[in-house]
């Protein structure tokens, strides 16, 4: 297993110390890719006006100040009232009364002050209708769309800084942030990416398009906001871990990141592709990582299967090699805890005239459990790490086993359509991710399933397959299929262009020609 960083005091928030080991603190099933990114976005805000964006002063050491922003959520997601006053004002044209009604709606249910000052909204638009148009159109931008959400975990586009602010829960006239949805995901990436030998590069397309930006839209979102969103700073927010001090994985998405960055696109409009590349790439490091605590040294696969009309034998491959996958996890977690019994300080534990004892203080000290002996059920040291082992697995039932699954399914990276299993089966908004991201101009077709499999370890047509025909699991005819569904699939994409009988190649046209 590789080496990690030691943990520090503001890390250590959990009942035991497994998980976050091996993976980090945390990789989170409830935190979808979308919200992974609003969370860097936070982070990365943060950190630019602290004039340090990725850079680590010390390992796992991140401390940031996210906003709050109450006064543009309560007027977006807190304001049930809106239709209402409108058409009253559609009725009467009268403006006065428009602004008086809901303002006065407004403040008595405003969420997390007790005395909201609202009366600055008539300063900053001309008449009551510009301000529900804006209003209207911010709500359009609502992050994954209809949700049932509560108001203060709702989020919308990334246009600039003034639309960034963290996850919070509001009781009354009270808040507190929450991590429900912002389960520091979004912290692992920013500290990946800080890590990944990329960060200037990265910097300086976030910063003028994301951070800085001047657009209309993030203008919008000011106007809605006292003092033109200068306020409402969180208190420092700390305890985030990532376990690597470097892996390849972090270069390799942010590689990816620049690539879609210089796609002559405009800026908002690589977003959706950085969230698919991100999420792809982040499962990639949770099953490899998998992997290495399991000693497996081969990469990870995956076989995937380009949606046929009807089933095929790679359907089946490419589910149980989505099967295989997701029991990584939990098979690295049992792996873990059950080494401790291969240590040196295990086997001494018989020579202690207590070692029932030792075998506690031994496992405090390696994931920090038990921390109360009297809850044990254990009657011998075997017997307890097995309780531990369960203990473990329960928990890690709960969110990280779920992840590979939930973000799978989120950037349109598995599926289940058409059958009862899950699979991996690309949408084309990942395959048109995967284009963004790997082809700078044009690419023959064979090239590009070679370095799909060589970057992200997709198998797609026969000669990425070798291993598996040789292995009699299924022939040569049936990937070759596989991989002529997916030529088909991009040309009517319009990513790809066949020259010949023996030429086709994958094209960009979005580097080509811009848009």
């Amino acid at each position: 297993m590789l080496k990690t960083l030691p943990r520090t005091s503001n890390n250590i928030k959990s009942d035991f110390w497994v998980d976050e080991a091996i993976w980090g603190h945390r990789l989170y099933d409830e935190q979808t890719p979308w919200l992974c990114l609003m969370e860097f976005m936070g982070v990365l805000n943060s950190e630019c006006e602290r004039e340090r964006a990725f850079k680590e002063q010390q390992y796992n050491t991140l401390a940031y100040s996210p906003y709050t922003r109450l006064y543009l959520r309560n007027i977006l997601f807190n304001n049930p009232f809106m239709e209402i006053v409108y058409r009253d004002y559609q009725a009467t044209n009268d403006e006065q009364k428009a602004w008086n009604d809901w303002l006065k709606l407004a403040e008595q249910n405003f969420g997390g002050s007790d005395y909201p000052n609202l009366s600055y909204l008539k300063e900053n638009f001309d008449t009551f209708d510009k301000f529900y148009e804006t209003v209207k159109f911010l709500q359009s931008n609502t992050i994954e769309g209809e949700n049932n959400k509560r108001w203060s975990s709702q989020f919308i586009f990334p246009y600039g800084k003034e639309c960034l602010y963290e996850d919070l829960r509001v009781n009354g006239n009270k808040v507190q942030n929450d991590r429900r949805f912002f389960g520091r995901t979004g912290e692992l990436l920013y500290l990946m990416l800080s890590r990944s030998t990329k960060g200037e590069e990265l910097l300086s397309f976030l910063e003028p398009n994301i951070i800085n930006s001047k657009s209309i839209y993030n203008r919008l979102a000011q106007l809605l906001q006292p003092n033109y969103g200068k306020a409402e700073v969180a208190r420092d927010s700390t305890g985030s871990y990532l376990p690597y001090e470097y892996l390849q994985e972090y270069t390799n998405m942010a590689d990816d990141w620049i690539n879609i960055f210089n796609n002559k696109i405009p800026a908002y409009d690589t977003i959706p592709h950085i969230v698919n590349i991100t999420g792809l790439h982040m499962i990639i490091y949770f099953l490899n990582r998998s992997k290495d605590v399991l000693n497996q040294s081969n990469k990870t696969q995956f076989i995937l299967e380009i949606l046929a009309p009807k089933k095929t034998i790679i359907r089946d491959l490419a589910s149980d090699s989505y099967i295989n996958n997701n029991n990584l996890s939990r098979q690295a977690l049992e792996h873990y805890i059950r080494s401790i019994k291969e240590t040196v300080e295990w086997k001494n534990l018989q020579s202690f005239p207590d070692p029932f004892f030792e075998a506690q203080k031994l496992l405090n000290r390696h994931f920090l459990w038990p921390s109360n002996s009297d809850d044990l059920l254990s009657e011998n040291i075997d017997s307890l790490v097995e309780e531990l082992v369960d203990k473990a697995i329960a928990r890690h039932k709960q969110h990280v086993n779920n992840f590979h699954r939930v973000w799978g399914r989120e950037i349109g990276f598995s599926s289940s359509r058409n059958s009862q299993r899950i699979r991996y089966a690309p949408t084309d908004s990942l395959l048109k991710t995967l284009v963004l991201a790997n082809v700078p101009e044009r690419m023959e077709f064979q090239d590009f399933l070679k370095r799909l499999f060589e970057k992200y370890g997709f198998v797609i047509g026969d000669k990425e397959a070798t291993e598996v025909i040789n292995s009699g699991q299924a022939d040569q005819e049936a990937f070759s299929d596989n991989s002529q569904r997916l030529e088909q699939r991009l040309s009517s994409m319009g990513l790809l262009r066949r020259l010949s009988d023996a030429c086709a190649y994958v094209e960009n046209p979005f580097a080509k020609d811009g848009v």
